[in-house]
């Protein structure tokens, strides 16, 4: 983790889809304040938690890579606020960083920072018992300001019925493409897996090299066994979760995943890697990826020319009456109930989350936030990047597969430890989904997790 320069102002100074299937009990929380020792004696009850004794100084948040230029806005706007600015890994790929540094902030009384990002989903549900989220709904965030947030989108925020984090950009996945390459090669735009597959399988022999997606990253199985309906991931309680990776509809991605892998028209480099920007960046037929590929990946990444990148619904099985796809990241903010400054905690964390001066001019990502990510959506068809609009975004953002949750265990680190290696190594995935089925297991029950198979 490394500490940014301080800051000039230094120098100055609703749906209900997958509610309460987090881990944790809100009741707990308080007592896992006072067990934390620090903090513990002088507070106020307050907004629904026990508050530390309020004082000025600087405002510490904690920030991914990415995030810092929404920071550094926030205080160039507010020039009077104090603001360190802290970035770590932001949890990706399921490092855990984040919950690791806060159990050391509880052993010793002292750490915690006032706002953190999370690039994963699932931080309320080991930070509510951590007695580290405060909840945001009892006074701290009005109740307006959180029923505009996309439907379902504070779902993997919420616990026993209280909000505890706040849901940064929703990262639902599309089939990104390369508008005048696909015309040039004289294809259409697949709507069905099927499709999908007969393209990869032309591709690899009438242009090979060309590709038409990508298995090389941690959060594959959630672009492609997500949006296939695979069971791999069914958070079904509070401490409970279903795993069935072998099921027909995750067996059916998989040999799907398989034959195009084989072809090599999916790649298994990872589209961060070294790899894929020096050889394939510029092979991109076809990619289903989330809604930040788009602004992230394609324009700043691959450096990929305007108006050749376009989007698509994601393709869905033939015969499927009720669309559905997967969600890779988005990212929560969280208020730490150890703040001894709620109050520009909270402005914090209330306008990164739904100002249009960052969500929706700035954000690289389709915003949780429904105000601002119709503001992004035009921001977007103004810029000119883009080869047509990108409807798709929005209609793909409430068509995330709720099968699929958010448990206190990482599934990109799960992957990454049990599937991926097999794929470098030539093995299919098929072969694989019962090696991920045992690794799922394990990590859910050592997690304390009661699984069902």
């Amino acid at each position: 983790m490394t500490v940014n320069e301080p800051s000039s102002g230094q120098e100055r100074v609703s749906s209900k889809r997958r509610a309460a299937l987090l881990v944790g009990c809100a009741a707990t929380a308080a007592l896992a304040l006072t067990a934390c020792g620090a903090g513990a004696t002088g507070t106020t009850t307050k907004d629904g938690f026990a508050q530390v004794p309020q004082k000025d100084g600087a405002l510490t948040v904690w920030v991914d890579a990415t995030r810092v230029a929404a920071a550094k806005l926030y205080q160039q706007q507010h020039p009077g606020v104090k603001l360190d600015i802290v970035t770590y890994d932001g949890d990706a790929n399921g490092s855990n960083y984040l919950q690791t540094k806060v159990q050391l902030f509880n052993r010793t009384g002292k750490g915690w920072p006032d706002v953190v990002f999370s690039s994963q989903n699932n931080e309320a549900s080991w930070a509510v018992d951590a007695g580290f989220a405060a909840p945001l709904d009892k006074g701290l965030i009005p109740s307006a300001t959180l029923a505009d947030f996309a439907d379902g989108a504070n779902d993997v925020c919420t616990v026993d019925g209280t909000v505890y984090c706040l849901r940064n950009d929703l990262s639902q996945a599309v089939l990104w493409y390369n508008a005048p390459l696909l015309k040039k090669f004289g294809y259409t735009v697949p709507t069905t897996w099927e499709e999908y597959q007969q393209l990869g399988e032309k591709v690899a022999k009438e242009h090979p090299g060309y590709l038409v997606g990508d298995a090389g990253d941690a959060f594959t199985p959630e672009i492609y066994l997500w949006a296939g309906k695979c069971g791999a991931n069914h958070i079904t309680g509070p401490k409970s979760v279903s795993v069935n990776t072998t099921s027909e509809a995750c067996t059916k991605m998989a040999k799907l995943m398989d034959v195009l892998i084989k072809n090599k028209s999916l790649s298994i480099s990872g589209v961060f890697s070294t790899d894929f920007g020096k050889n394939e960046a510029d092979k991109v037929l076809l990619m289903p990826g989330p809604a930040w590929y788009g602004g992230a990946l394609f324009e700043g990444t691959f450096k990929t020319p305007a108006k050749q990148i376009a989007a698509a619904p994601i393709p869905q099985w033939k015969g499927e009456t009720s669309p559905s796809t997967g969600n890779v990241g988005g990212g929560t903010w969280l208020l730490s109930q150890h703040s001894a400054h709620i109050k520009a905690a909270t402005d914090f964390l209330k306008w990164v989350t739904t100002d249009n001066a960052y969500q929706g001019q700035k954000a690289p990502g389709f915003p949780a936030y429904a105000p601002a990510a119709e503001a992004w959506l035009k921001g977007q068809d103004a810029s000119g990047y883009f080869n047509g609009d990108l409807s798709a975004l929005k209609a793909a953002s409430s068509q995330v597969w709720p099968g699929w949750g958010s448990g206190q265990f990482s599934q990109e680190a799960i992957w990454a430890a049990t599937v991926k290696p097999g794929l470098t190594q030539g093995r299919t995935v098929v072969s694989m989904l019962p090696a991920w089925q045992d690794s799922i297991v394990k990590y859910a029950k050592s997690n304390g997790y009661k699984v069902s198979q």
